[in-house]
């Protein structure tokens, strides 16, 4: 059978990892797809470049379009990124009839309703493991391993840069301004790091995941955002001393508020306990864990990005393709795990009305009364403490810090109260909030 002919949409470092491991396992990765699978087109601005990362094997054009319109191309692989040309590009290679594989998850979060309906129209594919955690194969393990049980929940550490910085903060104790100088020095962090330390690129993959699991569209729009360049090492310290690692988690959960069920889709930083085996994932490393309930809780770990755990995402959505490639569409997995007719528009719940834990850090006036004043606010607004640690004073301080865990409540609850807690004149500035989930 002739080769499976596929056109790469920019070689930047996933396009060059891509190319050079489809060289490197040609032999394997025929015997796997039962046909050879060969890259014959590659499109990149910096065409000499191009030419020699492929040793002029293929060939290499400036303008992507050449690539997304030729008859001979079978598969066309999209590596640009962003949400502009990306996406023109994506919906011509489907428009003629050729199959998708994505590594963009800012495309797919913010895009992929209308590319998979053009896509299902067509009866084309559009595959995206590469999209989310990298060389990790959860969009498969989501879509098709864990199909028989009705996921539950997700709880993911799906950004290698702020894990890093995470991690430094609490090995070394400095703030978070410090490390990611360091963690730009090193190349964890990019020269404008705003998508990864603000959340936005953990949060397009939440909302990938959530959109598999829960058998609903992609609605980034209605994810809860939070970043981690508020966090202090001073926090990170004290949730160490009760037990507690802090990650940066994106998290998906099916939740009743009011006897309806509802989808809780958030990316915050989070209080996880020390002795779960997701809490000591370090440096850039990503791991997802899912609660299925038949199979239990499951833990996906590895490297979330790089050339060539990237590419080894790449390729394996190509053998997908390839082997599926003369397959009826109607018999092939959907491209989020549920038959599109059979798709659920649950409600993304507002912050407000999600349930969680909360570690709460006040600084505070030391005399007499203040923690009584605390604990019946708190009382007053139904919520019930779980632990509490009072720092002593240093010496000739009038000023200490107060860190209290609550049990679960609803995120409206601990907003009212920190509202009453600030007008206190015992309390000085804002209260620290972090949400803390026991993923048990």
């Amino acid at each position: 059978m002739k080769p499976i002919k596929v056109g790469l949409l920019g070689i930047g470092t996933v396009g060059a990892g891509t190319f050079d491991v489809l060289a490197r396992n040609q032999e394997e990765i025929t015997r796997r797809a039962g046909r050879g699978i060969e890259i014959v087109a590659v499109a990149d601005l910096n065409t000499a470049r191009a030419t020699e990362l492929t040793g002029g094997k293929c060939k290499v054009v400036a303008d992507a379009r050449e690539i997304v319109n030729d008859p001979e191309i079978d598969i066309v692989i999209e590596l640009i990124g962003g949400y502009g040309i990306a996406r023109e590009l994506v919906m011509a290679a489907i428009a003629n009839g050729k199959h998708v594989v994505t590594a963009n998850k800012a495309l797919l979060a913010t895009h992929g309703n209308e590319i998979f309906a053009a896509a299902q129209e067509k009866g084309v594919m559009v595959a995206f493991e590469a999209a989310v955690a990298g060389g990790i194969p959860i969009i498969k393990a989501l879509r098709e391993g864990l199909t028989a049980n009705r996921i539950q929940w997700i709880a993911g550490i799906i950004n290698g840069t702020t894990n890093f910085i995470l991690s430094e903060m609490r090995d070394k104790g400095l703030d978070f301004d410090v490390v990611l100088k360091e963690a730009q020095r090193l190349g964890y962090a990019e020269a404008d790091p705003t998508f990864d330390i603000e959340g936005v690129d953990a949060a397009h993959k939440a909302t990938i995941m959530s959109a598999i699991a829960f058998g609903i569209p992609v609605q980034f729009d209605k994810a809860h955002v939070e970043g981690i360049t508020k966090l202090s090492a001073t926090d990170i310290k004290y949730a160490e001393q009760l037990g507690y690692r802090i990650k940066l988690l994106g998290i998906a959960k099916r939740a009743v508020v009011n006897g309806a069920e509802g989808i809780e889709l958030r990316v915050h930083p989070t209080l996880i306990p020390a002795k779960r085996l997701i809490a000591n994932v370090e440096g850039a490393m990503n791991a997802v864990l899912v609660q299925g309930d038949a199979v239990g809780a499951t833990l996906y770990y590895g490297k979330g990005a790089g050339a060539e755990p990237t590419a080894s995402a790449v390729i394996a959505d190509l053998v997908d393709i390839t082997r599926l490639a003369t397959a009826d569409p109607e018999h092939r997995v959907p491209h989020l795990a549920f038959q599109p007719n059979a798709m659920n528009d649950i409600q993304i719940l507002p912050m407000s009305e999600i349930t969680t834990s909360y570690y709460l850090r006040l600084h505070v006036v030391d005399q007499p009364g203040v923690l009584a004043d605390l604990t019946r606010i708190l009382a007053d607004g139904t919520i019930s403490i779980d632990a509490m640690l009072q720092k002593e004073p240093a010496e000739n301080e009038t000023h200490t810090d107060i860190i209290i865990l609550t049990h679960q409540t609803q995120e409206k609850n601990v907003t009212a109260a920190i509202a009453k807690m600030e007008a206190l004149a015992t309390v000085v500035g804002s209260v620290t909030k972090i949400r803390l989930e026991n993923l048990s």
